[in-house]
């Protein structure tokens, strides 16, 4: 009896872990320790694992990535879940889910625990499972790890409001970046609702850090903020559209990130979805983007500078020096006197070495030999850059610099592979 029960759980685990491969909004930053009366709580937010979400400061954390379940009643054509979608179908409980994450802890396999869910019965009820979820870890098995749910837009406030108090992190995907592609292929969804609740849940994680410089025993309440998804390919929406949208939802509900999925076709997909997923390439280089926002000072429409005609990033480069080839007058850049805002904009320096620039400029003069060890590839920098031994005479001014300066087509078809 308890191998068939057994089996029948590894069963539901195969089903809904590959039914949340497809969420991409997995990660662990700004999560921190959490304390436990006796110190005998089980669970950690440190060290290493499998099933990977790394968090800005290096730490690697290890999550157990699942479903409560892939029923919903739901119909978005993308969704390999949705309701028309003819699929196996499985449910787990809150508390078989909490035994999981228990389970796999104790072996080592992971240090917490993502929680999404398809819509069962209706979005309040669903809402309910995950909160109990988390519940039962927390209050019934003083579980420190990390944890990350899915919230349901749909769902009433109260709810996403516990769900904060119990997870790490939340989590409300927009879906697709402008209302048009929402409504043809979530009819379902609004986003209007999207955007209210992720404004209330704004509005509950600033109240909460409030309440914590005021009282010292005050509930945390989701310390590692809130995230998104957007689906890219899977309707018209061009990257200026996607970069715009980011840009906006970064500033109006301060979320920690803005993760970008490339569609992938389906099995018994809707007719009125692409045949074919876009190239990855593409959702890395939005990657590319989101970070020369978040981290290099770039303006959203100084990204949107950066596209082709069709209003997509470039496949070939990397969005930075597809901005720096149309502003070419912005260059070179002195290495020794030049501002670290403009050091940002010199494509092949990355933060880190900006900072190191700086800091080394204090003591002496830099030749091109003490950027190269900062760099992994000096070719890319120098048309950008003057030192005191070297300065590119026309060579910015090239017309073919920008194919001299691309990576080999060999490698764009490998990393897209």
């Amino acid at each position: 009896m308890e191998h068939m029960a057994a089996l029948e759980t590894i069963q539901k685990l195969e089903i809904l872990a590959d039914a949340a491969k497809y969420d991409a909004s997995c990660a662990s930053s700004g999560t921190a320790k959490r304390n436990s009366k006796g110190g005998k709580g089980v669970g950690s937010t440190e060290g290493m694992g499998i099933c990977h979400a790394y968090a800005p400061d290096g730490r690697c954390i290890s999550l157990l990535k699942i479903l409560l379940t892939n029923h919903c009643i739901f119909d978005c054509h993308y969704c390999i879940n949705r309701k028309s979608s003819n699929v196996r179908r499985a449910k787990f409980t809150p508390q078989e889910v909490a035994d999981l994450t228990l389970t796999f802890y104790r072996r080592n396999y992971i240090e917490g625990l993502f929680l999404s869910s398809g819509i069962i019965k209706s979005s309040n009820h669903t809402m309910e499972l995950l909160v109990e979820t988390a519940r039962i870890l927390r209050e019934d098995h003083d579980f420190r790890g990390y944890i990350h749910l899915k919230t349901i837009p749909e769902a009433d406030p109260d709810l996403a409001h516990q769900a904060g108090l119990y997870a790490d992190r939340v989590s409300i995907n927009v879906e697709l970046p402008t209302d048009v592609g929402l409504t043809r292929l979530a009819p379902d969804k609004n986003s209007r609702q999207i955007e209210g609740a992720m404004g209330g849940m704004k509005m509950a994680i600033r109240q909460s850090k409030d309440e914590r410089k005021r009282f010292k025993h005050a509930p945390r309440f989701a310390p590692g903020g809130q995230s998104t998804q957007m689906i890219v390919g899977a309707d018209a929406a061009t990257d200026s559209d996607i970069v715009g949208k980011a840009s906006r939802l970064y500033g109006n509900f301060k979320l920690r990130r803005v993760y970008y999925s490339a569609f992938s076709p389906i099995p018994d997909a809707s007719a009125v979805l692409p045949l074919k997923r876009p190239p990855l390439m593409r959702e890395h280089r939005l990657y590319q983007s989101d970070w020369l926002m978040r981290f290099y000072g770039f303006a959203p429409a100084e990204v949107m500078q950066a596209t082709d005609a069709d209003g997509n990033l470039p496949l070939d480069i990397d969005p930075k020096l597809a901005w720096a080839l149309k502003f070419r007058g912005r260059f070179p850049v002195d290495v020794n006197r030049a501002p670290r805002e403009d050091l940002l904009r010199v494509p092949g320096l990355g933060t880190r070495a900006v900072g190191q620039i700086l800091a080394s400029r204090r003591h002496r003069n830099l030749r091109l030999d003490d950027v190269a060890k900062l760099t992994v590839s000096v070719a890319k920098v120098r048309p950008f850059i003057c030192t005191v031994d070297w300065r590119p005479t026309l060579l910015t001014d090239r017309a073919d610099l920008r194919s001299l300066l691309a990576p080999k087509q060999e490698q764009l078809e490998l990393f897209a592979a």
